[in-house]
């Protein structure tokens, strides 16, 4: 009789630990990175909107769950994959680069990554970049031969600055030095001239000429080399909770409907999280954008991730390769577009930017021809003003500065290239007839108007020649 209750009495407890196991809430751990601003759909604005809650599944074998949601925020991905490969974070966002040493990290722990999706990406290049201080007399990257370049090391920004230094010709161990720093340091180092150049990844390369102290002379573009931000989860856990992998990236889809709907509203959420300013967050994340929002694999987005895992490579962080085909997965962002009712083929084989769809501030007229537009941003302002035309912003702007408004940011689309570019930091081509087209670089100035005659302009010049046509 004894044995028998001890035996019942085992089984009662055997059947309520089962049951509080069954129970326990299942985590969902996410790192982010909040000042990498173009992992937003991917971290920040799911969180601080409360997106996922939306979609996590109630039922089937979630019917009686309930979620534990971690955050847990990072200024690089090194740290966020350390924390990752040790099982105290299931999803990760970051930039090609650190998420291809995610991978590499994972295998060599004996684990698996997988890449499951972009968020935000140049299939040119755009997003990382090259600065030097404001008062440099630098104006283009090949001045820097003998010089010493600060990055962050195993960055997507380093990828960037060892292609364009091969792309010169240079040895990267004798005709430049390259030494590691942190954007932070870097940007009070940029500030007191005690460094003579730098690479960054998102924001940093447009942030720090925003604040006034450094200049943007050399844009990820020039390489042609895709670069982009994406999510990735655990291997093992995505093969336990693929509903709750399909449902994070629900959430990154409408994050990234959101932004795309109010740019200056979400862009103003980033900077009251991050203090990254409202201004540079709509350079990337509004309408022609430095940077597409596209949460699709494109084949040059895998590309790039190839191109990661050789510049690991080469720089020693892994002797082995790493199986791209395994490592992107595409079936979880799939199974989101096909949940939201989306066409994911349709979204693959678009490559346009942001859309715009505005009339010019000063006619009222739709805007039709995006190559020459430029926009206002008043402060105090909920939208951001349209221009059909450089000079058409100019002689607006001329009348704002008059009445007493502050003026966030002007922005103009490069004649060249296409990207959007902060106008006050552009060089203009004027030409006879007094049409303005904008320019990341002097020397690109000069070449277009050796070509098609015009002068040469900067910012300060543009404005009082317009000024002066009035």
């Amino acid at each position: 009789m004894h044995l028998h209750l001890t035996l019942a009495g085992l089984a009662l407890a055997i059947g309520a630990v089962s049951a509080q196991a069954a129970q326990a809430p299942i985590r969902i751990a996410i790192g982010t990175q909040d000042t990498t601003i173009n992992c937003a759909a991917g971290g920040l604005l799911i969180r601080e909107l409360g997106l996922l809650e939306k979609y996590l599944p109630h039922d089937g074998k979630y019917q009686d769950a309930t979620y534990d949601i971690e955050w847990k925020n990072f200024t690089s991905g090194a740290p966020l994959t350390n924390e990752m490969v040790a099982g105290k974070l299931d999803f990760g966002a970051m930039a090609d680069f650190p998420g291809s040493f995610n991978g590499v990290a994972f295998r060599d722990a004996g684990k698996q990554s997988l890449f499951i999706s972009v968020l935000s990406g140049s299939t040119k290049g755009s997003g990382n970049g090259i600065v030097v201080p404001a008062a440099s007399p630098v104006q283009a990257f090949e001045q820097l031969k003998g010089k010493t370049i600060s990055v962050p090391f195993a960055s997507t920004a380093h990828g960037m600055l060892l292609r364009a230094v091969a792309a010169q010709g240079w040895d990267p161990d004798k005709d430049v030095k390259i030494i590691a720093q942190a954007p932070e340091i870097a940007g009070s180092a940029l500030r007191s001239n005690r460094i003579e150049a730098h690479a960054d990844f998102v924001p940093f390369a447009e942030l720090f000429p925003n604040r006034g102290f450094a200049r943007k002379i050399y844009d990820g573009s020039q390489a042609n080399a895709p670069t982009f931000h994406g999510a990735l989860v655990d291997a093992a856990y995505a093969k336990q909770y693929p509903e709750i992998v399909t449902a994070y990236l629900r959430a990154g889809l409408e994050a990234d409907r959101l932004i795309a709907e109010s740019p200056e509203k979400y862009s103003e959420l980033i900077e009251k999280v991050t203090g990254i300013e409202a201004e540079v967050n709509y350079l990337f994340h509004g309408p022609l954008g430095l940077q597409t929002r596209d949460l699709t694999w494109k084949p040059e987005y895998r590309a790039a991730v190839a191109t990661s895992i050789d510049t690991l490579k080469l720089l020693k962080k892994t002797d082995r390769g790493l199986n791209v085909d395994q490592f992107i997965d595409d079936r979880y962002i799939r199974a989101a577009f096909q949940a939201e009712g989306l066409d994911y083929a349709q979204a693959l084989a678009n490559y346009a930017p942001a859309p715009l769809v505005a009339n010019d501030a000063v006619s009222g007229q739709p805007i039709t021809d995006f190559k020459r537009l430029a926009q206002i941003w008043v402060r105090g302002e909920d939208k951001v003003r349209h221009y059909a035309s450089p000079e058409a912003a100019l002689s607006a702007l001329a009348g704002l500065e008059k009445e007493g408004k502050d003026i966030r940011a002007i922005y103009a689309q490069a004649a060249d290239s296409g990207i959007k570019l902060l106008a006050n930091q552009a060089w203009f081509v004027s030409d006879d007839q007094g049409r303005l087209n904008a320019f990341l670089l002097k020397q690109q100035a000069d070449t277009y108007a050796q070509a098609q005659g015009g002068e040469v302009l900067d910012f300060t010049a543009a404005s009082q020649k317009r000024l002066a046509s009035r």
